[in-house]
């Protein structure tokens, strides 16, 4: 907004106060850089506002070592511990976790759906959370799709709250068949959700390497440190795929192409291990039925630009609503969408094909203005990967000419 001059009182001439705002009307890019795991851990706070750790070393000071839990006298995975560790090694640098509490028993297998669900609303007032996993949900007594599918959908709704602008990343029981797998994935339909599969292979960082050498550990800790590297280095309008996963030996199943072909087409993420390359992260799809919601950058993006807009606007609440302020809105809509645009995040080779930005008399009506509503119309031209390079090779008959 321009500075507005006032004189005062027209008693002295040439004398003139100047106002100038001092609130910013530019947006800037949303901090989205933290995930946020569910599950239970050996120690920790278990209520109020989980505060975030940096490194694995913070997380072992506050939650404990990657130790065994115990659950009916027996020990089982410290699953959330071993994600954490997946997450740190591979880009991920802030990281909240909440632990689910079950009042009757200390035994993590005992912990119900009403616990990840108290557990994950602790998690909602916090702003830069953009990915949500509950590793820790896949422990001995929930190794079929019937012990995992209630977390799923209490993480679905998590993530799909107005305004949590977040994506939840899913993972099946241990050792699911294909058929398990297309099973699982039939029950979620979300845009703002994601399956990957097969678990994955560690060296065992455990007092039991000796006995025991390798362990398997679910993908979603993994990807999760994946998503917030690819943030940072690139941005959310980047597929999340054909990128290499750290701190992994193997993979725990392996795929023919027709099998991995199989699990694509039902919307089942694969990490693969081809050779010469490492093991990969080869798929990018959401779980959602609509095919404008297919792919995880796309939904992703569409969060931060959202999250981004709502932050970077929120100047205007209680302003007066009038044309004025419908002007600065789009200005500045428009100057943040443009910056995306120069570095590469929308498709167009003009400005005007790569967005538009509307706040006027034709996105609102007297309702609107009457009830104190400025509604702007935003639109995007957004990237999509390219999951399939087609090549088409024509062969020339050499003639013989002598």
């Amino acid at each position: 907004m321009a500075p507005k001059e006032i004189p005062i009182h027209n008693r002295t001439p040439g004398v003139f106060v100047q106002e100038v705002p001092t609130r910013s009307v530019s947006i800037s890019a949303a901090d989205q850089g933290a995930a946020a795991f569910v599950g239970p851990t050996l120690k920790g706070p278990s209520d109020g506002t989980p505060i975030p750790v940096t490194s694995l070393a913070e997380f072992v000071a506050v939650y404990g070592d990657l130790w065994d839990l115990t659950s009916a006298g027996r020990p089982v995975r410290n699953y959330v511990a071993l994600s954490a560790k997946a997450f740190f090694e591979n880009g991920g640098h802030k990281l909240y976790v909440t632990r689910p509490q079950n009042p009757a028993s200390s035994d993590p297998a005992s912990l119900t759906l009403d616990s990840y669900s108290q557990a994950l609303a602790r998690l909602e007032t916090i702003t830069d959370v953009s990915v949500v996993a509950a590793p820790g949900c896949s422990l001995a007594a929930r190794q079929a799709n019937d012990g995992v599918a209630p977390i799923h959908a209490a993480l679905i709704a998590h993530v799909s709250r107005p305004q949590a602008y977040r994506f939840a990343l899913l993972d099946p029981p241990q050792s699911s068949s294909i058929s398990a797998l297309q099973t699982l994935r039939s029950q979620i339909d979300s845009s703002y959700a994601a399956l990957y599969c097969p678990w994955l292979v560690i060296s065992n960082p455990l007092p039991d390497a000796i006995s025991r050498p390798e362990l398997s550990v679910p993908p979603s800790g993994f990807l999760a440190g994946i998503y917030m590297r690819m943030d940072l280095n690139q941005g959310p309008f980047k597929a999340p795929a054909n990128e290499a996963v750290n701190g992994v030996i193997g993979v725990e199943s392996i795929w023919t192409t027709a099998e991995t072909e199989t699990l694509n087409q039902a919307g089942v993420n694969t990490i693969r291990s081809f050779p010469g390359r490492g093991i990969l992260v080869w798929g990018a799809r959401t779980a959602s039925s609509d095919a404008e919601w297919k792919y995880i950058n796309v939904r992703r993006y569409i969060l931060y630009l959202e999250r981004s807009i709502d932050v970077g606007t929120q100047w205007a609440v209680f302003e007066p609503n009038s044309e004025t302020l419908w002007k600065a809105v789009q200005i500045a809509i428009s100057n943040f969408l443009m910056n995306e645009w120069r570095k590469g995040a929308l498709s167009g080779s003009k400005p005007e094909q790569a967005f538009f930005v509307r706040c006027d008399r034709t996105t609102m009506t007297q309702n609107d203005l009457d009830n104190g509503r400025l509604v702007c119309l935003v639109g995007v031209a957004l990237l999509r990967p390219a999951e399939f390079l087609i090549f088409r090779l024509a062969q020339r008959t050499a003639h013989n000419t002598g």
